[in-house]
């Protein structure tokens, strides 16, 4: 066993960025054992936003550079990029990750999406595939396709993708949740599920034939439902405190699937990575750099992201 499998690593993300304020704010607040938490930063950075309560075991990642909170730099995206890879090095139970910067990580050299993307990269194997889960509660949206434009969205939706998505999905929730028959629901990617082929044909000509072959694994999962109306319930209910209909929404792009969940609940949803053999969490914010360095960042993303590993 190495010295971090039972741990919960952290990242501080961009170093110009909110997130070593809002980790140090969410260690102070939640004041967990020193021996769960190892930090992967650097003293200067994590001095220049705060001071930690607690004695926290830190991995330190040269930055002979300047903090400068609110600017882009590559240096910045650098570090992030490392602390990354570091955090995956160690193998530990659990990454947290602050946020980081795709500009300032592109501007290093190191071009990927996003962490997902780099996570994927250092931690992937025999064919694993990262996705991108937003939970709050058991409000959970997954993305079928992540950081693309929309105009790209409708060929990057194949039955290949469907069927693989909603695979690792069920596998996530049955061995991770221990939810054996978990229902899902998928929202369509036109407006009214296309209206029989009226307004899109993607439905009726993949959407529809991919559901018939996932329902064939044993899956249990919706036709193509109409977007606005299918995520009405979920909200009524979580605000309600009810259990939604179903365990997890699959959502074709980026903003249908978390305008409703980060509308309803944007300080308390947590971005999860699953997929891979480590889970990792993260606030459902970027680097805010326009408050970067000002003690006003809110911690409670971060506090819940963190929450997330300790149980």
């Amino acid at each position: 066993m190495n010295n971090y499998q039972n741990k919960i690593v952290i990242t501080t993300g961009d170093p110009n960025g909110i997130g070593a304020e809002i980790t140090i704010k969410a260690l102070n607040l939640l004041n967990l054992p020193s021996k769960d938490i190892v930090l992967v930063s650097n003293s200067k950075i994590l001095n220049s936003y705060g001071v930690l309560n607690n004695n926290y075991e830190i991995v330190e990642l040269d930055y002979p550079h300047k903090v400068v909170p609110g600017e882009v730099s590559e240096y910045a995206g650098d570090f992030a990029f490392r602390a990354l890879e570091k955090a995956c090095e160690l193998q530990p139970k659990f990454i947290v990750t602050a946020p980081t910067s795709k500009e300032a990580m592109n501007l290093a050299g190191h071009a990927y999406e996003g962490q997902t993307e780099v996570l994927e990269h250092f931690l992937a194997h025999d064919g694993q595939k990262a996705e991108m889960l937003f939970v709050s509660k058991d409000f959970r949206v997954l993305l079928l396709t992540r950081h693309c434009a929309l105009k790209d969205v409708s060929s990057l939706i194949t039955r290949e993708i469907i069927i693989e998505k909603t695979e690792r999905l069920r596998s996530f929730f049955q061995n991770k949740l221990m939810i054996k028959k978990p229902s899902f629901a998928l929202c369509a990617l036109n407006p009214h599920a296309g209206e029989s082929g009226i307004i899109g044909k993607e439905e009726d000509e993949k959407i529809l034939p991919a559901i018939e072959a996932v329902r064939k694994r044993g899956i249990n999962i919706t036709n193509p439902l109409p977007a606005d109306t299918l995520f009405v319930k979920a909200v009524q209910n979580y605000i309600k405190g009810d259990k939604l209909p179903y365990d997890c929404y699959i959502a074709c792009y980026h903003d249908q699937g978390l305008i409703p969940i980060k509308a309803i609940a944007s300080e308390k949803t947590v971005n999860m990575t699953i997929g891979l053999d480590i889970i990792r969490t993260s606030p459902s914010h970027g680097t805010a750099f326009d408050i970067a360095g000002k003690n006003i960042a809110n911690p409670e993303s971060m506090i819940e992201a963190i929450k997330y590993c300790l149980y």
